[in-house]
Parts: structure tokens; C-alpha cells; sequence
């Protein structure tokens, strides 16, 4: 069967989190650079990664990758790749760009002759001088990174962190892929308590749930590669089958989420029974000055409001307050915090045992992991 180089793309500080999936997911040949992870498979592995990737950004077909300094060069080397078995002739093709540290600079100049390239390829096999762009899409991307060129074409579409199911979101929401990844890297397993005591519109108990009941993240939507005509229809139909298949309903899973703002909490019952979650996950309107753990040897991961993004400072710092005097009287609880407030520790009242320096949004964050006793075996 053909096999593809693929490209996942992810946000900077995520790609090992990545590509532990990319590992637990099958694919070969793996490796990282900044910003994405690059693996082979075939077409029923295209399927397999949009599905099942919880903290990716975009799946890529890598179609090619060659130096160019010069704009004959990029004309000649993308004319070179297999359009013609590629893109049918109705095809909705879209060029994108990018160039950093490269000696071709000017990104429209780029997709232009890119996408003149790509033209006269097709010309050759279509014998027509113009194309409708009345079909399925496909998006091309060129992209220059000190001179060497990258020619990709984006399967997902849509980012992948559009689940499907949020339907109502508060200000400053965490990204579904952001809340995938901080999940993995905390000591969560299914089997103990997960709280997010600042849920908001409830995406990282919803996320908690899809990987609980290990059910694929992208299972609710479309990806632009399902209409493409050089995938077979069987490869997601196969991929989608067993993504069905490996859902454990059975799993008891104790997930729970709050917040002080009631229609917050409105939202996320929603986007819960959306994402078919809501029968496992208990949200409830609790300011956090009177919350009480939910049992022992739980974990909290919490994306806390900070002054940058929402919130009174005031009250942000006295919520960090509260946060310390809380798991501080249960050692047996892990806790996790994303926030960008510098003073976070001191607030806190206690430097973290581990420190991840990640960007939500284009906000710089540090991610503050405080790890509890380990549950007796």
C-alpha cells in the first residue's frame, strides 16, 4: 500500500506530547523538530492520526521538500511533484505560505509561483487553461525555513482542536488540544479522581472523559481528506468503524469540574452532553473558597483565570492564595496550573516541583505541577 510522509503540527513545548501519541498510535519512523512531529503511514493512517490526535493542530501530507534560492527554482522543483495524481481537475486548491530566515522572502511572490506551477502540472494532464475550483479543498502550503522548502497539503482542514462539540464558550476558553496535553502530561490515569476546580466551559473534564472512555477525539467532525478522490472512502470508513469499536463504556470514571459563574456551568453540561461525556463528569457552581476535595489521591489540572487574559488581578492573586492552603492540607492530591502571573509560586505559597514553559494562545505561560503521594497499590 502507498505510503506517505505525514506531518503533525502542534504548538510549541507540546511536540513530545505528540509524539508519545504518534508512538502509542503505531506509526514509524518518527521525528521532532520545533512545532511539528513527522511520521510514515498509508492512507488508512491519514485517517487514523486526524481521528485519534488529541493534542495535534493539523495532519500534513509532506509532497515535497527541496532547496530553492531563487524563484526558478521553486517553479521547477514544485512543478516536479505529482500534482496530476493528485488534485482532479474541479479541485478547490488554495496555496498558503510562509518563509523565515530564507532567502525568498516575499510570501505572496511564493504562492504565487507555487500555485503557477501547480497550474501548468495540471495542464499537462487536463488539457485546459483554466481550473473551476468548484470542488472538494485542498490546501497547499509552502513554506521556506532557510531556504529549504516544505510543500505540504492539509488533510484536517479545520484545526483539530474543533471537536465538534463546544457549542458555548466563556472569554479566554482553553483550547481543546492545549487541554489534551496538559491532561497527559499530569499523573491523571482513569482510575483516580480528576477536578478542575476553574472549569469554565468545561473542556478539560470533557477532554478528561474522551481519554477515560478512550474515545478519539475527532470522531464528531469532518476532515477535508474524507472528500479528496486518492483516498479511498474505505480507509476512514475502516479507521471510523474501529475508533467506535475501542470505546469503553464500562470504564467508571470520577471527573468533576466547577466554577463560581453558574452560566459558565450551564455551557459546560452542554458541551458535555455534546461530546457524549455527561453522564461521567459532576459540574457544579462552587466559588473555590468553598470547595472541598472530592476524596483522596486525586488530580486537579486547572487553567485558573490570570490578570492578562480575564479576571481582577486582586482576585487572582487571592485565588492562587486559596489554591495553596487547599492542596496543602492534602498531600495526597497532584495539582497542575497554567497561568502566565510570574508571582504564581509565592501566591501559591510553594515552588513547583516541575515547571513547563508552553504558549496558550500567544500568551507565554508557565505550566506549575506539584505532585502528591502516590496512591497505595
Amino acid at each position: 500500500m502507498k505510503k506517505f510522509k505525514l506531518q503533525a503540527t502542534t504548538t510549541f513545548g507540546l511536540e513530545a506530547v505528540v509524539k508519545r501519541e504518534i508512538e502509542h498510535l503505531g506509526f514509524e519512523n518518527i521525528s521532532v523538530s520545533d512545532g511539528y512531529v513527522e511520521f510514515t503511514s498509508d492512507y488508512n493512517g491519514i485517517a487514523k492520526a486526524n481521528l485519534w490526535l488529541r493534542s495535534a493542530d493539523k495532519v500534513l501530507i509532506i509532497i515535497g521538500r527541496f532547496q530553492a534560492v531563487t524563484f526558478e527554482e521553486l517553479f521547477d522543483q514544485t512543478f516536479e511533484l505529482p500534482w496530476d495524481e493528485l488534485i482532479p481537475k474541479e479541485a478547490n486548491f488554495i496555496i498558503t505560505g510562509k518563509s523565515f530566515k530564507s532567502t525568498l522572502s516575499s510570501v505572496p511572490a511564493c504562492q504565487s509561483v507555487v500555485e503557477k506551477a501547480i497550474i501548468k502540472k495540471m495542464q499537462t494532464k487536463y488539457n485546459i487553461r483554466r481550473f473551476p475550483k468548484i470542488g472538494a479543498e485542498y490546501t497547499i502550503q509552502a513554506a521556506l525555513l532557510k531556504n529549504t522548502v516544505t510543500i505540504t497539503l492539509n488533510t484536517s482542514g479545520p484545526s483539530l482542536h474543533k471537536r465538534g462539540y463546544r457549542h458555548g464558550q466563556v472569554i479566554a476558553p482553553l483550547k481543546e488540544t492545549m487541554a489534551a496535553a496538559l491532561i497527559q502530561l499530569s499523573y491523571w490515569r482513569k482510575d483516580r479522581i480528576f477536578l478542575d476546580p476553574c472549569c469554565g466551559s468545561g473542556t478539560l473534564p470533557i477532554e478528561a472523559a474522551l481519554i477515560g472512555r478512550n474515545i478519539a477525539p475527532g470522531l464528531s467532525r469532518k476532515f477535508a481528506a474524507e472528500e479528496w478522490e486518492f483516498i479511498p472512502k474505505e480507509a476512514w470508513q475502516q479507521e471510523r468503524k474501529a475508533a467506535y469499536s475501542a470505546i469503553d463504556y464500562d470504564i467508571d470514571l470520577k471527573i468533576y469540574g466547577s466554577d463560581i459563574n453558574a452560566h459558565a456551568i450551564e455551557i459546560a453540561k452542554v458541551n458535555a452532553e455534546n461530546a457524549g461525556v455527561d453522564d461521567c463528569i459532576s459540574f457544579k457552581q462552587i466559588p473555590f473558597n468553598k470547595l472541598h476535595l472530592p476524596g483522596n489521591y486525586g488530580v486537579c489540572v486547572s487553567n485558573p483565570p490570570y490578570a492578562e487574559r480575564m479576571g481582577n488581578l486582586a482576585d487572582v492573586e487571592r485565588l492562587y492564595t486559596d489554591m495553596g492552603n487547599l492542596f496543602r492540607h492534602n498531600k495526597t492530591w497532584s495539582a497542575y496550573f497554567i497561568t502566565s502571573h510570574e508571582g504564581f509560586e509565592k501566591l501559591y505559597g510553594k515552588k513547583a516541583d516541575k515547571k513547563r514553559k508552553l504558549f496558550n494562545g500567544n500568551v507565554k505561560t508557565d505550566y506549575y505541577q506539584y505532585f502528591g503521594e502516590r496512591p497505595p497499590k
